[in-house]
């Protein structure tokens, strides 16, 4: 069974579109004929496996298949309800795919449960919709599906994703005014060094009077930017586009990965983030009754920087050869140690599924609060720096002027 778009015309002449499931697409065709629709135009909306943002034959107007977080969040909560209520995944997809108010949204459901109709696991169809389940999502489902406790996992990512949206939102909100007065000041700053200093410079050097050292670096600042302005913004966005495709090769993404969970401005956000998301998933895991070592494995797998991933790797082969995830996780060196020794403390009490989901608590705390001040340090920072640079173009213009009355005096 696979998701086909469709293009109708019904008994009264207008024209209807939407998705209908049916193993091919004469089928589909048929489907459509016994609700007394003429088709039109019936294609399949399934994606090729592992390819992202394409499909194998799709009307332009569906759009790739990805979901939004809030659709995505509503998706997940309502699947963990489902399957708790033991109704099987196929079905629990079908009654969403019913439900769904947009043609994406319903092709790709569509698509997931065809999927799995095929004999292939949750997990593995979540793998051809990268764009709309991260890693994070896949690995933990895969997680779920190995321990037999999918409800609780899928549970565990609604809240996950919703938080994740509240974040995002508040960080949108947050910085939008300092964006704004950043993008604004840049342009007048722009214009001003443009336009307004040469002629300002002119009247100057007319006069025969002696520029001071702030004026004379103002004009050179002016002189590059008219010459070369246009030449170092296309520099910079070549640069950026240049090194986000780089960023998708494995070896780069890793020693890209190494540097920020290494070097000093970053390294505690990095590492604090990474540890409060694998000991939020291992605490789940282990919970549910997971061995683990199987648990370990698949919370590595929802760490996002790849430094980390590989360290995570290395800790769940030494569990495995018998070590202590506390003395692993210590010489390690990558988690704080205020999670190393609720892991120890867990360890010694045979609580450790509990002290995991506390020390994940306290971390996503901590983070929160950290982004918060981040945040909030923003606004003041870009009208501090703004303020500073149009004050210096100022004096700049000025003190010549300053000058030249003196002379005029």
């Amino acid at each position: 069974m696979s998701a086909f778009f469709y293009r109708a015309v019904d008994p009264g002449g207008r024209r209807t579109k939407g998705v209908i499931e049916a193993s091919s697409e004469a089928a589909a065709r048929t489907i459509l004929r016994d609700r007394k629709l003429l088709p039109l135009s019936v294609q399949s909306t399934r994606r090729k496996p592992g390819a992202e943002g394409s499909l194998l034959s799709r009307d332009i107007s569906l759009g790739p298949a990805r979901m939004g977080l809030k659709r995505l969040t509503l998706v997940t909560r309502q699947l963990a309800t489902l399957i708790a209520a033991q109704v099987r995944v196929e079905e629990a997809l079908r009654i969403l795919a019913s439900q769904a108010q947009g043609s994406r949204d319903a092709s790709l459901l569509l698509n997931l449960r065809s999927a799995v109709l095929d004999g292939r696991s949750f997990g593995a169809a979540l793998d051809e919709y990268p764009a709309t389940f991260g890693s994070y999502y896949r690995a933990s489902v895969r997680a779920g599906e190995t321990s037999g406790k999918l409800a609780e996992v899928m549970e565990h990512l609604a809240l996950h994703i919703e938080d994740q949206q509240k974040n995002r939102q508040s960080l949108q909100l947050a910085l939008i005014y300092p964006a704004l007065l950043a993008v604004v000041s840049l342009c007048v700053i722009i214009a001003l060094l443009t336009f307004v200093v040469p002629d300002i410079v002119r009247v100057f050097t007319s006069r025969g009077a002696e520029l001071p050292m702030l004026t004379r670096v103002l004009i050179t600042v002016s002189d590059a930017v008219s010459r070369y302005g246009l030449a170092v913004l296309a520099l910079l966005t070549v640069g950026i586009v240049t090194g986000l495709a780089a960023l998708r090769r494995p070896k780069v993404r890793h020693a890209w990965d190494r540097f920020l969970s290494r070097a000093r401005p970053t390294r505690g956000f990095v590492l604090k983030l990474n540890a409060a998301r694998f000991t939020g998933t291992l605490a789940t895991l282990v919970q549910s009754g997971v061995p683990l070592a199987d648990a370990l494995k698949a919370a590595a797998d929802t760490v996002p920087n790849l430094f980390v991933r590989t360290q995570v790797s290395e800790i769940t082969r030494r569990v495995s050869d018998g070590v202590a995830l506390s003395r692993a996780a210590e010489e390690s060196r990558i988690f704080p140690p205020m999670l190393i020794a609720m892991i120890a403390s867990g360890e010694a009490g045979g609580t450790l599924g509990f002290s995991l989901e506390r020390s994940a608590q306290e971390q996503s705390a901590d983070l929160k609060a950290k982004v918060a001040t981040v945040v909030a340090l923003v606004e003041p920072g870009v009208l501090l720096v703004m303020g500073g640079i149009v004050m210096l173009l100022v004096l700049a213009i000025l003190m010549p002027i300053v000058g030249l009355n003196n002379l005029a005096g």
